[in-house]
């Protein structure tokens, strides 16, 4: 079974400063026939304006995943990440993908310092596995060159192949995709997928999406992706 989601039914916020769209039931928002896909919560399509950004505000057991498409998102929060002398310097740029597990709690603020350029991102949230964890945060860069004509591993339960780590049952891969380039992944049809197109355009299945949309896909064996142009696609394996 497969359910598309247009780019243009997700909810939308302006809110001057940010301006952003939401795959899925968040803040003001609110569908229940939208409220996430198997343990994935939150897709929001963020733009900020230049100089503008989030003030320091708190999470708890959630594994949040950032990932900048243009601009660079500063990161600081109350482990330490971003700040003198902490563990990483919590600036994310295009290629960049942050994790951060809320775990017990934790605060963090998320700026875009740049005087003329507009931070372009996505923040994707995961329901963790366990709650009450220890906070965390990892960053990891993955070259284009990693994602070309391939499904490149971003995020997993055991970090494997370089990816992040995550506190949940759940794996993300990030893949580009141009002219004759096709790609294919086995998939559990016990399990939930899900296909978010970042840019471009590409068939899902034999599917036409284009920037936006997505694909919901449940009780399914294969998932082909094919008739790229241009398409960055971010595809999701769920817990059910």
């Amino acid at each position: 079974m497969i359910t598309l989601r247009k780019s243009c039914d997700r909810g939308y916020a302006d809110h001057g400063w940010l301006k952003s769209f939401h795959s899925f039931s968040f803040a003001d928002y609110h569908d229940p026939k939208h409220m996430g896909w198997g343990n994935l919560r939150v897709i929001n399509e963020d733009r900020i304006a230049p100089g503008t950004g989030f003030g320091t505000h708190g999470h708890r057991d959630m594994e949040i995943i950032s990932y900048v498409l243009e601009g660079e998102l500063a990161h600081k929060d109350s482990m330490g990440n971003g700040q003198a002398g902490g563990a990483h310097a919590g600036v994310i740029r295009p290629g960049d993908v942050q994790r951060m597990s809320a775990g017990t709690g934790v605060r963090h603020s998320e700026f875009n310092h740049a005087a003329n350029e507009t931070t372009h991102f996505l923040q994707i949230w995961i329901e963790p596995d366990a709650l009450g964890v220890a906070p965390g945060y990892e960053q990891k860069r993955f070259e284009d060159a990693d994602k070309r004509g391939r499904l490149r591993l971003v995020a997993s339960p055991d970090g494997r192949d370089g990816s992040v780590s995550i506190h949940a049952d759940a794996a993300l891969y990030a893949g580009l995709l141009d002219g004759a380039e096709s790609l294919e992944l086995p998939l559990d049809p016990a399990r939930r997928s899900y296909v978010h197109v970042i840019r471009g355009a590409v068939s899902v299945n034999g599917q036409p999406l284009r920037g936006g949309d997505a694909a919901l896909l449940y009780q399914e064996s294969r998932l082909a992706l094919a008739e790229g142009q241009g398409a960055e696609v971010l595809v999701f394996d769920l817990a059910a």
